[in-house]
């Protein structure tokens, strides 16, 4: 059976569109024999029973009702609680597990709990503020699962008044591991701080709905990792160099719908003695996608949509995988210039940006961490001043789709090796070369549509001044702008003597079809691979099917019409090199 393939590049005026190892997380610093005991990393499960509240068995229920004149309790036989006016404090040195049901208003108090095992807060129509710190203070260690049911919201103040040498890191502040579950709503809105922040790790397991604004600090913070895997998440993050998700080691997304707003750009950071930019998600070790969507807008300076790495803290990485699920993300952001201990350097608005690398010389590396493997799902990125998609190791894409536009750079760069054996791949760039590997590019088999620039930014691009090579064994390939110069192509290849802009060209190789329509810029030539000689045609008609690559293509279109293309055999002999991607 034929298969049809549309892909679409309209006129490119706007960005948006067509015109446009495994880790393990680190062991709890609490040492909580309650921790998840299942190893997080690319080929385990997270489905830890001890994560579901369900297999947790409560000794007693102790509900917190907050009014106007102040808080009340009910349930504290062993007199565990004590109030004063709207302040709560939970001092449970005993044996019991504890359900705490929260629930009324105040905007003037907090609830802050001590003890040793685990709990649970079951937040029931509860809106409560403290001006002067965390509304909510969880200095328990132990496992602890948020329960939401009806509508929620929590608030800190812009000043925290010190609390000794306690903790506390957001409106919402556990020391130990927080579970969400239940199908209420929470509204976090923090003025002083984090929204969210665990000590150890948060994860996300029900229908809940979980909106954060943070003018502060980060959005979610979980310390050892976040995961999701269910329920809505809304972060909007405004504060320079902050994250809407921040963990110092792994983000995993199994599921769930998360949308991440950022508009903080880059600024000095004391701490680190650096410059930080913003991000809507921010691993320091890896980023794993199984399932789920996630969508992120970054317009802050130098801000980028997913970053895994450190560029101040270079240790050795595991590796980022999607595998599943969706994934949206646009920056906008200007390149942000600065200039620490006399060197000039600049962050750059990357779409996602994952590991780091020390640059030797012009054309290579001499250390780099943070390799990404996509087996399945959908990505899509656009960036208007950087690359859309940067890797500083090695780059796999094996299936799924993956869509990148660049208005100014590479639309997809790897420091090293670049493969693509499987899937459906597009890069567009305006400014420079499509798809660019700073190490040798393999093309093996999938479908792969390019447009670089032009002279000399190319389609695709291997780093031939480095010693390295483009090597083409298989897939079909769509390519306007060239390929590398000297590449090895043991598949044929195939070039138009010419090719007009904005027009549908189908393409045939054995019984599929591929129709694409040519952007309004790129370079000069044409180039077609495929397992046989394609036909091509220009100018056809193509209805119906299903849109891919942010609506540039269509799968399973119907096509009719056309005039046949005069094809050559072609030779990389011309072309020019690319350039090398930026550094942050």
């Amino acid at each position: 059976m034929s298969r049809f393939i549309v892909l679409i590049f309209p006129l490119l005026i706007t960005f948006w569109g067509c015109s446009k190892d495994s880790i393990s997380p680190d062991t709890p610093e609490n040492n909580d024999t309650d921790a998840p005991e299942t190893v997080i990393d690319g080929n385990s499960s997270t489905n830890d029973s001890s994560d579901l509240i369900s297999s947790t068995t409560f000794g007693r229920t102790i509900t917190i009702t907050w009014s106007a004149s102040g808080a009340t309790k009910s349930g504290d036989d062993n007199n565990i609680v004590t109030i004063d006016g709207s302040n709560v404090t939970v001092n449970n040195g005993g044996s019991e597990v504890i359900k705490y049901v929260l629930t009324g208003t105040s905007s003037n108090g907090f609830f802050k709990v001590y003890g040793a095992k685990k709990q649970a807060f079951v937040l029931k129509d509860l809106d409560l503020t403290n001006p002067n710190g965390a509304a909510i203070n969880n200095q328990n260690k132990k496992r602890t699962f948020v329960v939401l049911e009806g509508s929620n919201k929590l608030a800190d103040g812009t000043t925290y008044v010190a609390t000794g040498t306690e903790d506390q890191k957001g409106a919402f502040f556990s020391e130990a591991q927080l579970i969400f579950s239940g199908d209420g709503t929470l509204n976090v809105i923090a003025t002083g701080k984090n929204g969210i922040a665990s000590d150890d790790y948060i994860r996300f397991l029900g229908k809940q709905t979980v909106n954060v604004s943070s003018s502060a600090g980060h959005g979610i913070r979980g310390k050892d990792y976040i995961l999701v895997d269910d329920g809505t998440i809304n972060v909007s993050v405004s504060a320079d160099m902050k994250k809407g998700f921040s963990s110092d080691s792994l983000v995993r997304v199994t599921g769930g719908v998360s949308v991440i707003k950022v508009t903080g750009g880059t600024a000095f950071d004391e701490e680190d003695q650096d410059y930080s930019s913003s991000a809507g998600i921010k691993a320091d070790k890896a980023f794993e996608m199984t399932g789920g969507s996630i969508t992120i807008t970054n317009s802050g300076k130098g801000g980028k949509g997913i970053r895994v790495g450190s560029s101040s803290v270079m240790e050795t990485l595991g590796t980022s995988y999607v595998s599943g699920g969706s994934i949206d993300i646009t920056t906008t952001g200007a390149t942000y210039p600065y200039t620490l201990n006399g060197t000039s350097d600049t962050k750059s608005p990357k779409g996602i940006k994952i590991g780091w690398a020390v640059k030797k010389n012009e054309h290579t590396f001499s250390d780099f961490s943070g390799d990404f493997i996509v087996t399945g799902g959908k990505i899509t990125v656009r960036s208007t001043n950087a690359e859309a998609i940067e890797v500083k190791k090695t780059l796999e894409i094996q299936g799924g789709e993956v869509y990148a536009w660049s208005q100014k750079e590479d639309a997809i760069n790897s420091a090293s090796t670049f493969t693509i054996s499987g899937g459906y791949v597009c890069g567009i760039s305006l400014g420079n070369d499509a798809l660019d590997a700073n190490g040798n590019f393999y093309v093996k088999g999938g479908v792969v549509f390019a447009s670089g620039a032009g002279n000399p930014e190319l389609a695709i691009d291997a780093n031939t001044e480095g010693g390295f090579k483009l090597y083409v064994t298989g897939g079909t390939i769509f390519a306007l702008g060239g390929l590398e110069s000297g590449a090895s192509l043991s598949q044929s290849c195939y070039q138009a003597s010419s090719w007009s802009t904005n027009k549908y060209y189908s393409v045939t190789v054995g019984e599929d079809t591929y129709v694409f329509k040519t952007p309004s810029k790129g370079g000069a030539k044409l180039v077609v691979s495929g397992a046989s000689k394609p036909e091509v045609k220009s100018n056809v008609t193509v209805s119906g099917g299903t849109t891919i690559f942010d609506g540039c293509g269509v799968l399973d279109g119907t096509v009719s019409g056309g005039t046949a293309v005069s094809l050559s055999t072609y030779t990389s002999s011309g072309g020019g090199p690319g350039g090398p991607g930026g550094r942050w």
